[in-house]
């Protein structure tokens, strides 16, 4: 394939066959031939996108010339168009018409076909020009000019100042952007930044490898971690002040081969608490849950993974239940907002201020209600059963895939059934799905195997609507923003209680609470939601195991 772009080349005029050979004599441990030649002065960009459309059999696009349609612009995210570096530049007969750099990309291209609902082809245009002008329509990544002045800039200044303004700019980005985490990961040939923005990672800056150890040593040395220290994990925090805003950053370094990595939580504590109906409550399970957070002891437990929403619900709980005449006492891991009216305790393990040791101490303070951030361990689990038994109202979480999970998962902790089945109430599993832009989301006729994913019959839906993602610039042409919550509710009834008691299976549990309507599944939350407009199918099969099986 090489040598045959290079014949062509010469064909062309646009390279002499001695400047080919002396090409080809560097390329003998691997390269790419048009690009050396580029690099070697041998032929301009231009020649080479005219060699490889010619061998390839596609039309060639100038893109120095002309301007794209925005209608054909907002067919294609920008995040997509920048990372995979392919770009819309015209639409005819239904056929969307992508400009790309090299071969490789018609794979990425092709993929597309499935998403757009459409016919898709390619042209070839010249790399610089390519870049250029995606920069131009969908505009430069958050990072990607400060990355370049670095350069420039370092020669003056030396390498600190640059650096903070990085570090800064970086934060300042994940704000704006909405970001819940800042991941740095270094890889052998460049430094990669990305954010999760609505629970989705997406790549926003590749800067130089030799930027890699001076970035995380700052953040290292902001984070309080040891800085020599390049062989172990490390944990830590950031305090920042941003524009007026009070941000608490967690953050987790950890080696790999390539180089230490950090993740970094943003956690906006100058934003207001979230209200049960903001997180997704519909009336019916609003009413639920009032009803269940109302009982004056028991347990109530919020499950699912890390970053499902679980503190954020459990918060908008006690927010709920915060009155002048009723005590609460938190004891957190970390204490993530801090609400007027309630005690909340900071645990520290590593001085010995465990949750067990923690949950003790507050009892003596005689609360009504007490939230323990997380059950990690039987001694924990044990005390708040018993505090629960004794006329308190308990709330905590666990890390579980469903509700009825949670059960069998405190008595496999070593909590003795009959405890169990007394002091639970009703147990809660969550996730996050993101919410469909309001500006832009347009209607469509679901597919039967779409419905029946979701659980739906079809005859029942025959001729309903669903919503789906276009993109806009409101959304960041993403077709979501923001999320909601999907929940799997579960209140225990003297059947279920006996069962527990008698350590019956999970499935047991599982197919007596369906079965009693005890149980209302996440899946069937999910569904109820995508109908109503507020989310789409493949954001409910994303997040739900039971439609992830089923697929």
């Amino acid at each position: 394939m090489t040598e045959d772009l290079g014949e062509i080349l010469v064909a062309l005029g646009a390279v002499s066959r001695d400047r080919l050979r002396e090409a080809q004599s560097q390329l003998r441990g691997g390269g790419d031939l048009g690009e050396l030649l580029v690099r070697m002065g041998a032929c301009d960009e231009l020649a080479i996108a005219r060699a490889l459309g010619k061998q390839l059999k596609l039309p060639i696009v100038d893109l120095t010339k002309g301007s794209v349609k925005p209608a054909v612009l907002e067919r294609v995210p920008a995040e997509f168009a920048r990372e995979q570096g392919v770009l819309p530049v015209a639409e005819s007969n239904g056929k969307l018409i992508f400009a790309i750099d090299d071969p490789l990309k018609r794979i990425v291209v092709d993929q597309l076909q499935f998403q757009l609902g459409g016919d898709v082809g390619c042209a070839i245009a010249a790399k610089g020009a390519l870049r250029k002008a995606i920069e131009r329509y969908y505009g430069a990544a958050p990072e990607e000019a400060l990355s370049q002045s670095m350069k420039a800039e370092a020669a003056d200044e030396g390498d600190d100042a640059p650096i903070i303004r990085l570090v800064t700019r970086m934060f300042q980005d994940a704000l704006n952007l909405r970001a819940s985490d800042i991941h740095v990961e270094p890889t052998p040939s460049v430094m990669r930044v990305r954010y999760r923005v609505d629970g989705v990672l997406r790549i926003v800056a590749e800067h130089p490898p030799h930027l890699s150890s001076p970035l995380i040593s700052r953040l290292k040395i902001m984070a309080e971690m040891d800085i020599a220290e390049k062989r172990k994990p490390q944990d830590g925090r950031i305090g920042l002040d941003l524009k007026g805003r009070s941000i608490d950053v967690r953050c987790s370094l950890l080696p790999t081969n390539h180089g230490e990595s950090m993740v970094m939580r943003l956690l906006d504590r100058s934003a207001s608490l979230i209200g049960l109906k903001e997180l997704g409550f519909e009336d019916e399970e609003y009413k639920w849950f009032r009803r269940v957070i109302a009982r004056p002891n028991g347990i109530v437990l919020v499950t699912g993974p890390t970053g499902s929403g679980k503190t954020t619900t459990l918060y908008a709980a006690l927010s709920e239940l915060n009155r002048p005449d009723v005590k609460i006492i938190t004891a957190e891991d970390p204490v993530e907002y801090h609400i007027a009216g309630i005690n909340q305790v900071q645990v520290h393990p590593r001085i010995g201020l465990s949750f067990g040791r923690v949950l003790k101490a507050m009892l003596r303070s005689a609360p009504n209600i007490i939230l323990v951030g997380e059950i990690r361990d039987v001694e924990t689990a044990e005390i708040a059963i018993q505090a629960s038994l004794t006329g308190h109202l308990v709330f905590s979480t666990l890390h579980t895939n469903d509700a009825p999970s949670a059960l069998t998962r405190l008595i496999d902790m070593g909590v003795k059934p009959f405890l169990v089945s007394a002091a639970v109430q009703a147990v809660m599993a969550q996730r996050l799905v993101r919410r469909l832009c309001r500006h832009c989301a347009e209607e469509y006729v679901p597919s039967e195997a779409e419905l029946r994913a979701l659980d739906l019959d079809p005859r029942l839906f025959a001729g309903r609507k669903f919503r789906q993602p276009r993109g806009c610039p409101e959304c960041e042409r993403s077709g979501y923003r923001g999320r909601l919550g999907l929940f799997e509710v579960l209140e225990l009834d003297e059947t279920l209680r006996e069962m527990t008691f008698r350590g019956a299976s999970l499935e047991d549990v599982r197919a007596t609470a369906l079965a009693t309507r005890r149980l209302r599944p996440l899946l069937a939350d999910g569904a109820r939601k995508v109908a109503a407009g507020q989310t789409t199918v493949s954001e409910v099969l994303r997040v739900t195991r039971a439609a992830a099986a089923s697929v």
